[in-house]
């Protein structure tokens, strides 16, 4: 099986395990992102994996998922809303268990694929590879969100890494999604992993790079944290555009959360 795949199912299964023990009421609990309750988020996800697995096994279906989520989209509802609307019927532990079933097929349907497969998305096709990636950035961003409201300690791992290739990749595509061009070649950057190890990207510089801790470089480009909220080291205009803006997730342009909005409570 792919590391990416592994990567996805530990990903999911530390959440579940964390939630396993609440009461359905904790479910209720709003978040700090744009109010969403945990129920919400769990819908989200659940939605997405949904739609995930249309896009491996009949992309014909697939096509039709997404032109009814743009069509509601297009007709003013939102994200949350949608998901409500497809799957308010489940909350609390019967919600949790839907969304961890869901995953494990995903992930058993991604698991027969080539490897080498493209897969269709709401943006660009993506490799298999990404495509899983993309799904574990999805878990991990926002079960950011629920550890917080729950004033949970979250461990960091080396799945870190996925994440922070995501962010590393989508450098221009934070500055296209927005119509603007990009301020200049694409920052170094040199995280550490929880591990202790050391990962890099792009060539070397001192004047144009971004350096830190890769849990903190995960928590911006996903925008579960503010720049300002993080010791990262960033330096060259190009590094500090982008870190003000940067967004590895497909959608519409998001803006980064104000300073000290996205907390760890208790």
């Amino acid at each position: 099986m792919l590391q990416q795949i592994t990567d996805l199912e530990a990903e999911a299964a530390e959440l579940d395990a964390m939630l396993g023990s609440r009461p359905d009421a904790d479910f209720e609990r709003t978040t700090a992102f744009k109010a969403w309750t945990i129920n919400d988020v769990l819908r989200h996800l659940h939605a997405g994996d949904s739609m995930a697995a249309l896009s491996v096994t009949d992309p014909a279906a697939f096509q039709d998922f997404l032109a009814d989520v743009r069509a509601k989209r297009a007709g003013g509802l939102t994200p949350r809303d949608d998901a409500r609307q497809r799957f308010g019927h489940l909350a609390g532990s019967a919600l949790l268990a839907a969304w961890r079933d869901k995953l494990a097929a995903l992930c058993a349907l991604l698991a027969a694929r080539d490897p080498d497969a493209r897969l269709t998305w709401a943006g660009p096709d993506m490799g298999l590879r990404m495509f899983t990636t993309a799904r574990q950035m999805e878990v991990w961003a926002h079960g950011q969100e629920i550890y917080d409201v729950l004033g949970r300690d979250r461990p960091a791992s080396d799945r870190l890494r996925n994440i922070a290739q995501i962010g590393v990749r989508t450098f221009g595509w934070t500055f296209a999604n927005r119509g603007l061009p990009a301020p200049g070649e694409a920052p170094h950057v040199r995280l550490d992993a929880p591990s202790g190890g050391h990962w890099e990207w792009n060539p070397p510089s001192e004047s144009n790079v971004v350096a830190g801790s890769a849990l903190e470089f995960a928590q911006v480009v996903t925008q579960v944290r503010n720049i300002a909220d993080t010791r990262l080291v960033v330096v060259g205009e190009s590094a500090k555009a982008w870190m003000a803006i940067a967004q590895c997730f497909a959608s519409q342009p998001e803006t980064p959360p104000p300073p000290g909005t996205r907390r760890k409570l208790g």
